[in-house]
């Protein structure tokens, strides 16, 4: 099994792969312009910054598998990774304190004006008087888009500050508020009238691209804090150029739309990065507690792919299976005993949606149970 690691990827997580029986190549200075290049001839690709793009599976000549060391795959083709039968799997809720923290982070650094007094201290201004303005969070609303564990970890650490929160998520419910403690906002509407800060804690989907638009930000309260350590797509960049000047909102990104990608250094949203009270340059996960963690989960990933020939936390795969019919075929274990099952499914035309093979204690026989796309016939 060869592995290209074309990001960084702790020492130990390294050693652990090799004990595993892979050969390991270490290339973080790969850009996305460099993958399809780069892939051939590799098992599996592990990735978490740079983008995995069409042409880079197109390329590959025996990838089976990309694993990404984080949460989010949006900077991954997962389309054509489907059709050409590649697995995607990533290592979700292993950085989600990591972002929360920044998330915190970056509310009482817009709060206390830490990055621009910080600025006026290294140009030799002494203002006293103009930073000691600061409204204090205690007390104040946090409205929280999306419930999930990194939403959920800023629940915990925004209440030991005595916040009052505010939750929307799709699966919200009042009983779930309930039992997080925190008010029930029905729509994204409510939230945003309510809140004296919002931060967002959404997965980029279809339905999530640009879920923070105009509307949304129309219903923000004058000067409310706004604060996005999730996935820069959520948001409308032009919308929310629009709304600071219009709303004085004071936001803090640490993620952006159109990013640079792993080696790049150029930004291109400098217009917005002049109107934050504070930004971060995609790094709510870059703590070493976090970065560990994900490590051990890649390889917790690549362990079981070896052992069962399908990955841990795989995000392609088929959600629900099609309307079909069961087929169950009790067999003795030989060679070729489904052969035959097989051959009559194939001649009938009739697709196999889905497969398992259970063997029963002591090999002798087992069950095959297929899901199949049409009824087959009575001889079968």
């Amino acid at each position: 099994m060869k592995i290209l690691i074309a990001d960084k990827l702790s020492q130990k997580a390294i050693e652990d792969l090799k004990k595993l029986g892979a050969q390991v190549d270490i290339k973080p200075d790969l850009t996305a312009e460099d993958l399809p290049e780069a892939v051939k001839g590799y098992d599996i690709l592990v990735v978490r910054s740079t983008r995995v793009v069409k042409k880079t599976f197109e390329n590959a000549t025996h990838l089976s598998m990309v694993i990404r060391a984080g949460s989010g795959v949006n900077t991954i083709d997962l389309k054509t990774a489907s059709r050409l039968g590649i697995y995607v799997a990533n290592c979700p809720y292993k950085n989600s304190d990591a972002v929360a923290e920044l998330a915190m982070g970056l509310l009482l650094s817009i709060d206390r004006r830490i990055p621009a007094a910080t600025a006026d201290l290294k140009n030799g201004i002494w203002n006293k008087k103009e930073y000691g303005k600061a409204e204090g969070i205690k007390g104040k609303t946090l409205g929280i888009i999306g419930l999930g564990a990194v939403g959920k970890a800023v629940v915990r650490r925004a209440m030991a500050f005595e916040m009052d929160v505010i939750g929307w998520s799709r699966s919200l419910t009042p009983e779930k508020a309930e039992n997080l403690g925190i008010g029930y906002c029905a729509t994204r509407d409510e939230l945003a009238k309510k809140a004296d800060a919002v931060t967002l804690h959404l997965a980029v989907t279809p339905d999530t691209e640009h879920i923070i638009g105009e509307k949304f930000l129309s219903k923000m309260q004058d000067n409310a804090i706004l604060i996005n350590t999730s996935r820069g797509e959520i948001i409308d960049t032009q919308a929310l150029t629009a709304a600071i000047e219009k709303k004085g909102l004071r936001v803090a990104l640490d993620v952006y739309e159109d990013e640079p990608g792993a080696g790049e250094k150029s930004f291109p949203h400098t217009d917005l990065a002049s109107r934050l009270y504070a930004g971060t340059h995609h790094i709510g996960a870059s703590t070493n507690q976090a970065a560990e963690a994900i490590a051990s989960e890649v390889v917790k990933i690549v362990e079981y792919y070896q052992k069962t020939g399908t990955p841990l936390n795989c995000v392609n795969i088929r959600d629900r299976t099609i309307e079909g019919y069961t087929l169950v075929v009790r067999h003795y274990n030989h060679v070729g005993n489904l052969a035959g099952v097989l051959d009559e499914l194939r001649s009938s035309d009739i697709n196999i949606e889905e497969m398992q093979n259970i063997i029963f204690s002591g090999g002798e026989t087992a069950v095959c149970t297929l899901l199949l796309d049409d009824e087959p016939d009575d001889k079968l």
